[in-house]
């Protein structure tokens, strides 16, 4: 492949390079997009993210079974995205369950995760009739009992299970081994112990177990050993309890292509064969089978944003004797997508103003933040006649870049802009100092 062409699986299904070289998402061209915004900007096809929507709809049996996670990146008009495309939300803080709700987004179809919830929070999430709570610990279990009984309400639960999966995922975001702080033991029957206690008490409700395997995976081996163990685990409740649950949700995960080199999750593929296991399980068990719920952040929202930086400083820093590595400095950086430092992820970057056709030379696009390791892309193979003022564009940004990203070196946060049939709809404006200082105290 060239360098400019675009990998049609890591892009966003809008995304095109026109005659002139120049790239258009859903027909707007990006260049307009940085001179009107600014860079670095986040574009984001709205019509690719409510695609996959469907396809996830469509895999999992019907939209609210797929429970989009927000913390992948959440703003109100994605919130009402979701919401129009009939999916359920997943929330992991007080905050993002503040912003679903001023997005008016049904509450019954938000699940509310965490670890550390508050006595606020697990209050607001009763006060505002969520639909599911997802209990972390038995410390937890006791205060949301409290909390609904004080408010003379009952409240639908999940627990969370750790099945003991691993997932072969990155160390930092494998969520289902036993040394984690997510989670209730499956191994050590404190999951047991703490279903049997939400069923007992007198202001909850036991719905469904909860679990998840890790993030970025390609395949339905580890959800599927997840989902026997969890089954098992739903087994013995139904025995002892004579209880049936409704719900199996097995978390996220599912994993997207980066660089082109890498091949995107079958979804429909991976959910048959899961959906198939499930039923097959719950049977040989005898227990009725739940519905299994997901939650797709990353799938979703991942391929349907791109990032544009415009190019800076350009410079050749001799490696060795022999070699030379030409560094590319762009305008953003580690600030606003930090996952290369945190993770070693890859991304794919190109050219978006202009075709490129210099001789490939090894490349290094870099940050202009204040750290050595503020390296977005680590070690590629570019067209030399790259420059300075040029439009470098990196796919696959919609997950996590945002909802992580953050003030170092008083850097503000960028613009976010969504795009559809040739429009451009400001999503959220770019931060400015006077934004940082307006939380200072004089």
């Amino acid at each position: 492949m060239s360098f400019n062409e675009l990998p049609a699986h890591v892009w966003p299904r809008g995304a095109a390079r026109q005659e002139d070289g120049v790239v258009t998402v859903a027909g707007v061209p990006l260049p307009e997009i940085a001179e009107e915004f600014g860079t670095p900007v986040m574009v984001v096809d709205e019509d690719d993210f409510r695609s996959r929507c469907r396809d996830m709809a469509r895999a999992f049996g019907a939209p609210e079974n797929v429970h989009y996670a927000s913390k992948a990146f959440l703003t109100r008009m994605i919130a009402r995205w979701v919401d129009e495309e009939g999916l359920a939300l997943d929330v992991a803080s007080e905050n993002e369950l503040r912003i679903a709700l001023a997005a008016d987004f049904p509450a019954k179809r938000i699940t509310v995760h965490g670890n550390n919830k508050s006595e606020s929070f697990l209050r607001l999430c009763v006060e505002a009739g969520v639909g599911h709570v997802v209990i972390d610990s038995h410390q937890e279990l006791a205060e949301l009992n409290n909390v609904a009984g004080e408010l003379g309400a009952v409240q639908d639960v999940f627990v969370r299970v750790k099945p003991g999966v691993d997932a072969h995922t990155h160390e930092f975001i494998a969520t289902s081994h036993e040394d984690q702080k997510f989670g209730l033991s499956l191994a050590s029957g404190s999951a047991h112990k703490a279903a049997v206690d939400a069923i007992g008490a007198a202001n909850l409700s036991l719905a469904g177990l909860h679990c998840h395997v890790g993030s970025q995976v390609f395949d339905a081996e580890g959800f599927k050993l997840a989902a026997q163990r969890v089954l098992g685990l739903y087994a013995t409740i139904y025995r002892e309890q004579n209880v049936a649950l409704d719900y199996l949700d097995l978390g996220g995960g599912y994993g997207i292509a980066y660089v082109d080199g890498e091949e995107p999750l079958d979804v429909a593929g991976v959910a048959a064969d899961l959906l198939g296991d499930v039923r097959g399980v719950a049977d040989e068990l005898g227990i009725p089978a739940p519905t299994v719920v997901v939650e797709p952040g990353r799938a979703i929202a991942g391929p349907s944003t791109v990032t544009v930086y415009r190019a800076g400083t350009i410079k050749d820093v001799h490696t060795s004797h022999t070699t030379t590595r030409r560094y590319i400095a762009i305008d953003g950086g580690m600030s606003d997508n930090i996952r290369p430092a945190l993770y070693e992820s890859e991304y794919d970057g190109r050219v978006v103003n202009r075709f490129v056709d210099g001789e490939p030379v090894q490349t290094r696009l870099v940050g202009s933040h204040c750290e050595s390791g503020d390296i977005l892309v680590g070690d590629a193979k570019w067209p030399e006649d790259i420059a300075s003022g040029d439009l470098v564009a990196l796919a696959a940004t919609g997950a996590y870049c945002y909802s992580m990203s953050s003030n170092y070196n008083s850097f503000g946060r960028p613009a976010v802009v969504a795009v559809r049939s040739g429009n451009t709809t400001p999503m959220v404006r770019r931060e400015t100092v006077e934004d940082l200082l307006a939380r200072e105290y004089e």
